[in-house]
């Protein structure tokens, strides 16, 4: 199906077809929902073994008793989880809470009120504050953003990363962005690893950029590969050491998505001048994370290659349902000019462009019948995707045979919004 050198009447029998089919998806009133990248069920399945893990046994390898109060840095065993995670050196890494988002939002607040350094780097002395954020990305960083009144820029991505032509132009004519979100590996959503040479470039922004400024490096995606062979995300933090930048990049992660979503670990990983400043937020707003969840969950990731085993077995899961979203589009959309998508192995979404000025209708006709679908627009900063393009699929929730069947009503949406839009062009 090629739209642009169709006919009116080619068109108009397409629009009918595709109408029937759809009229027939109506009449089966499904209930599915791709809208949000959580863990199934048989994946968390996976981490009931740390119910009950403990039998009694609270304290830590340096011998404190996880029961009480303190510990603001964690564990020292769970430091070491998150620099297994991260790929850090333990001793850059602080264990928070379950929500590696809360850790963003506290450094955020933290840099915009109070500031890492000291009370005169805090952004808010510096009048407008911007940050920029590659696009299509996640929406929830957006809503940190805008919840501190930080003015946001779009930023291509790449296959490679953000362009970095792009960003360095922005940087080098504004002083007041004060920094960058990145998802560096399986980027949310379009599944893209950054090359070497994104990451070289990212760790050399604070040799260019105004005081202060600092890189949100979220590694929500660092073991979660659905391949073996899968691309190696090269260290920030090595990088930023070579260029003398460390305190331009701020990393996080946590195990929302290894163990149990709702009650993980979260990790940020940071240079010892951002700790301490970070530290001093923290003192005055807690007096320590949950160390019993911290040494349940060390305990059941003791090692490096016991984390990637467990990952190993939520890649069997969701590869199927990853694959049968590739084979759908693939089926549907190859050789035409329909659409355009990317092929992750990794992650938890895949992104796919419409035909510009399609996304919504798409995702309109699909929750008439019955398929949820993040809304157009949200993986853009203010819900404002310019090209009205960008849609994100998240499988790991359903079953694969309800994938497979959501895929079909999505095929369906696309096609149908896509002639009318084109018809209506003509008209």
């Amino acid at each position: 199906m090629q739209l642009d050198n169709a006919s009116v009447a080619q068109l108009r029998e397409w629009e009918s077809q595709l109408t029937e089919q759809y009229q027939a998806i109506l009449a089966k009133k499904l209930n599915l929902d791709l809208t949000r990248g959580k863990p199934s069920a048989e994946q968390l399945n996976l981490s009931d073994a740390m119910d009950g893990l403990l039998q009694g046994n609270y304290i830590a390898a340096d011998g404190t008793d996880t029961r009480n109060y303190g510990g603001l840095d964690g564990l020292p065993e769970a430091k070491q989880l998150g620099a297994n995670i991260m790929d850090v050196d333990a001793a850059n890494v602080l264990v928070g809470g379950n929500s590696s988002l809360t850790l963003m939002f506290q450094v955020m607040l933290t840099a915009y009120q109070f500031g890492l350094k000291d009370s005169a780097s805090a952004w808010k002395n510096e009048g407008d504050v911007k940050f920029l954020c590659p696009v299509p990305g996640y929406d929830r960083h957006y809503t940190v953003c805008e919840q501190l009144g930080i003015k946001m820029i779009n930023v291509p991505m790449t296959s490679t990363g953000p362009d970095m032509d792009v960003v360095e132009s922005f940087i080098k004519a504004d002083s007041s962005i004060k920094g960058m979100w990145c998802v560096p590996k399986y980027s949310n959503p379009t599944g893209v690893v950054y090359s070497d040479e994104t990451v070289e470039r990212i760790a050399k922004l604070g040799q260019i950029a105004s005081a202060n400024f600092r890189v949100f490096w979220d590694n929500a995606y660092s073991v979660h590969d659905l391949s073996p062979n899968a691309p190696k995300l090269a260290s920030i933090l090595e990088a930023t050491r070579r260029h003398g930048t460390e305190d331009s990049v701020v990393q996080f992660a946590s195990t929302s998505k290894i163990t149990h979503a709702g009650s993980g670990v979260a990790f940020v990983a940071a240079s010892a001048a951002n700790l301490a400043g970070f530290k001093k937020f923290l003192n005055s707003c807690t007096i320590g994370p949950d160390k019993v969840n911290q040494i349940r969950h060390t305990r059941f990731l003791p090692t490096k290659d016991a984390l990637m085993a467990h990952m190993g077995k939520h890649a069997e899961l969701l590869n199927p349902r990853f694959d049968a979203v590739l084979t759908a589009l693939g089926k549907a959309f190859d050789g035409t000019d329909l659409g355009a998508w990317e092929k992750p192995v990794g992650g938890y979404f895949v992104s796919f462009d419409t035909r510009k000025g399609c996304a919504k209708e798409t995702v309109r006709l699909a929750a008439e019948a019955g398929v949820k679908l993040t809304p157009a627009g949200a993986t853009y900063p203010y819900g404002k995707d310019p090209e009205d393009r960008n849609i994100r699929i998240a499988p790991s929730v359903p079953t694969v045979p309800e994938v497979v069947g959501a895929m079909e009503v999505f095929v369906t949406c696309v096609k149908l919004a896509s002639v009318k839009q084109q018809l209506a062009s003509l008209a």
